[in-house]
């Protein structure tokens, strides 16, 4: 009754129109010109149960997790149950049992039998203990598998320590997405110093040639001025004080997290919210000593006036 146009669309046979219409609660394939029926009975391709809810729908989908890089198959793998039950619910007999306990034994054995999947179980195990501890984004914990996978493939992995590569493609993962993290928390939430992290970061910058853009001391404002419980305003003026300086080239080659940490004290004065230099730089990670010479730099370049 109706004639392919090509591959994908509909021509109806009375007018020529291609302007069909599908009608998936009738199985209808209708032509919008004439209003002719072009297909009848399709085929609905949707699942053959109705869900009223969220927790509904995920209970009676038959269907596994999505794939993610963050397990070390990727999440295509299934497990035997250990349940010890058949599909009727029934307890299984004792000979039975020690069956189904060889096989989930041999089954978890031969889920990791390379070199590369045992490493990259060690990894996905420490990439998600160190995403947990840092609070970050899934966008971001399956950004630093990917890294980690490309170093595997680049054999960049070979004599170095996991925890330092895995720690080193969070830290490419967070500088890439823009998330506000410094070697120094990672430092403390992992077992590497921040000089093996760094020289680990380098080395995937290096040779996996990652974009990543200049951290930028704005970055850090709204998570510093959150734990020092400091207000919307005030944040406000440390940006735009941060914003000045970049036009005057003052924050040219000077840490990030310091300049953050000067501009939000600076605020925190003018708008009566004072903070001491000390709790500051215990939340930026940074010295007392290098928040006063941030904090005197930006007073004496933009000509500020605070009474400190």
């Amino acid at each position: 009754m109706a004639d392919l146009v090509d591959d994908r669309t509909l021509k109806c046979s009375e007018c020529g129109s291609t302007h069909i219409f599908t009608d998936p609660s009738r199985g209808e394939s209708i032509c919008q010109e004439c209003g002719m029926v072009i297909e009848e009975k399709n085929v609905d391709p949707g699942p053959d149960w109705r869900a009223f809810s969220p927790v509904e729908e995920n209970a009676r989908a038959r269907t596994g997790s999505p794939a993610t890089l963050t397990v070390h198959d990727k999440g295509l793998s299934t497990t035997i149950d250990y349940r010890d039950r058949d599909a009727h619910g029934r307890k299984l007999d004792p000979s039975m049992r020690a069956r189904v306990y060889r096989m989930r034994k041999w089954q978890r054995r031969t889920r990791v039998h390379s070199s590369v999947d045992r490493n990259l179980a060690h990894a996905m195990g420490e990439l998600d203990r160190l995403s947990s501890q840092l609070s970050l984004p899934r966008g971001v914990k399956e950004a630093s598998a990917m890294i980690y996978r490309k170093a595997i493939d680049k054999k960049l992995i070979r004599g170095r320590s996991i925890e330092a590569m895995v720690g080193a493609s969070v830290y490419a993962a967070c500088r890439s997405r823009k998330i506000p993290r410094t070697l120094d928390e990672i430092a403390n939430h992992s077992r590497i110093s921040k000089k093996e992290l760094g020289r680990c970061y380098r080395l995937i910058y290096r040779e996996l040639k990652i974009k990543i853009p200049l951290a930028s001391p704005i970055d850090f404002i709204p998570r510093f001025g959150e734990e020092l419980h400091i207000s919307g305003v005030a944040q406000r003026i440390a940006i735009k004080i941060l914003q000045y300086a970049k036009r005057a080239s003052i924050t040219v080659g000077k840490d990030p997290t310091g300049l953050a940490a000067a501009a939000l004290y600076i605020a925190s004065l003018k708008e009566g919210e004072r903070r001491t230099q000390r709790e500051i730089a215990e939340v930026a990670h940074v010295t007392e000593v290098t928040v006063r010479n941030r904090y005197k730099e930006l007073a004496e370049y933009l000509h500020i006036n605070v009474n400190a």
